[in-house]
């Protein structure tokens, strides 16, 4: 999840000035007029509100790997739509893109939509993707030896500061009975943390993909993640974290264009169910996009669940007060905004009742 790290104290920043920015020119990302060319056997143009339409999300297996996989195999095409899947660089710039009203439609993880709801910004989550959690972790040195997770204390971590992994090692701590204030955290932009901790001038990173994996392949040992466990005293399954990848779209386009979002979510769900049931397919089709080799994509995917789901773990895990309590105490959101005013799931029931599991509160 490139976008964390510093995202949540930027943002805020890139917002505003967003607001500037957008009183002083148009929408350059605003839907084309709708294109006649679309696949034979699709829906009659005439029952979606527009054909063409700007899908914004990132190049970045966690956020857009369902979004690519729409578009590359014509899942999209397939329901009457020309999309333009616009994959930016750096995930952070989407909530400044959603704030100022270029991106009408996007994808990017739910905490982005916290953010933005505690400043008033009029959006909904339509759709959850993927829980991303299990690729938020920890990697020990290769010299790194623990008889109990305990033993990280007085150990120096790198880490991003504001980096949103930090609320699953706030909560191994929490179970395990580590003192998480005697840990000792340095400031390190994930790149410089993968460095450092190959030379052994920390005892471990806290980061997110492609540098997780890429920790490990310079002889680094995954510890935890949001989901996951190989510490000494806790092994396998976690519930230390949880944040999802969602799809959000502005109150005022799905106001107004309710039959174009139901086909691009059911082009997502098409795509969804083709990563699930051709893994090996869709990583050789993803790797290149992602730039990204066939081995490193294998080992980030394999840390993601992709699922349109809207169960427990979403509702309560990425949504509940544990989360908002976390971005309120380091300064990322003023007050918790409730879920129902951020999340808008009429169209997903609409296109499959069974993903609705559990209701939101």
């Amino acid at each position: 999840m490139k976008k964390s790290g510093n995202w949540f104290k930027s943002a805020i920043v890139l917002t505003s000035l967003t607001f500037v920015l957008a009183a002083c020119g148009g929408n350059n990302n605003a839907p084309a007029a709708v294109n006649e060319g679309a696949a034979s056997n699709a829906p009659s143009s005439t029952e979606l509100e527009m054909a063409d339409l700007t899908l914004v999300g990132v190049r970045d297996a966690q956020i857009s790997s369902q979004q690519i996989i729409a578009d590359k195999l014509g899942y999209f095409k397939e329901e009457g739509l020309n999309v333009t899947s616009q994959l930016i660089e750096s995930g952070p710039d989407i909530g400044p893109m959603v704030a100022g009203g270029s991106a009408p439609v996007s994808i990017q993880t739910n905490f982005m939509d916290i953010i933005l709801k505690s400043t008033d910004i009029p959006v909904k989550i339509i759709a959850p993707l993927a829980q991303i959690a299990g690729t938020q972790a920890v990697v020990g040195s290769s010299k790194l030896e623990l008889k109990s997770a305990k033993d990280l204390e007085g150990k120096t971590i790198g880490i991003p500061s504001g980096a949103d992994v930090t609320i699953a090692i706030n909560n191994m701590a929490k179970e395990l009975g580590v003192d998480a204030s005697k840990i000792k955290y340095v400031n390190l932009a994930p790149s410089d943390a993968v460095v450092a901790l190959e030379k052994g001038d920390i005892d471990a990173l806290a980061a997110w993909e492609p540098f997780i994996t890429k920790a490990i392949q310079g002889g680094g040992k995954f510890l935890f993640s949001g989901t996951k466990s190989e510490l000494p005293d806790k092994q396998g399954d976690v519930n230390w974290m949880s944040v999802h990848t969602t799809i959000q779209v502005s109150d005022e386009f799905l106001a107004k264009n309710p039959n174009t979002l139901k086909a691009v979510l059911r082009a997502l769900k098409k795509a969804t169910d083709y990563i699930n049931d051709n893994r090996e397919e869709a990583i050789k089709t993803l790797a290149p996009e992602l730039h990204l080799t066939v081995e490193e994509l294998t080992q980030i995917m394999s840390r993601n669940v992709y699922s349109m789901e809207v169960g427990d773990t979403y509702v309560n895990g990425s949504n509940g007060p544990a989360v908002g309590e976390y971005l309120k105490s380091v300064g990322n959101i003023k007050s918790i905004p409730a879920p129902a005013t951020y999340h808008d799931f009429s169209l997903l029931k609409e296109v499959d009742a069974s993903l609705i599991v559990t209701e939101l509160k």
